[in-house]
């Protein structure tokens, strides 16, 4: 006798178990405030988006020595014989290609690709200079699919 009045008890609560999202719903319809009696597991949050590799510095300058920009300026003499762009990166969320493109007049002169490293990097690119290099330069800076983060521009004189 025990053991059939736990098998109706076990198969009313299934019964009720099937019932009740139903009356929660048909409760939601008719505008009630009941609460379903299984409650759902809360929705899973959205993931945090990737890091995006940002430029934290970039500067035009006559020499880099041990990581550090020396001499930074706009205007450079032809008789320091050479010229810099240091840019230092973080995040670095993967490893990642980046370009200097060094314009002069306009016109592509040189382009420089070079590799960043997680979590931070800084790195840089330089041309030696000649008498014939003297006027307007820039140098753009992007990633290997084109977005520009900062453009340079910078005069070589005398």
């Amino acid at each position: 006798m025990r053991n059939l009045l736990g098998k109706l008890l076990i198969i009313n609560l299934i019964a009720l178990a099937a019932v009740m999202p139903l009356a929660a719903i048909q409760a939601q319809e008719n505008g009630s405030d009941v609460e379903p009696a299984v409650q759902t597991a809360p929705a899973k949050p959205q993931e945090e988006p990737q890091e995006k590799l940002t430029l934290t510095q970039a500067f035009m300058c006559e020499k880099v020595e041990n990581n550090t920009p020396l001499h930074q300026a706009v205007v450079f003499s032809v008789s320091s014989g050479q010229v810099c762009c240091f840019t230092s990166f973080d995040p670095v969320p993967q490893p990642t290609l980046i370009y200097h493109r060094w314009y002069h007049r306009d016109e592509l002169s040189t382009q420089i690709r070079l590799r960043l490293y997680p979590p931070l990097w800084s790195t840089y690119s330089q041309i030696q200079l000649r008498e014939t290099d003297k006027g307007p330069w820039r140098v753009e800076i992007s990633d290997q699919n084109g977005k520009l983060f900062d453009v340079l521009r910078f005069s070589i004189t005398d």
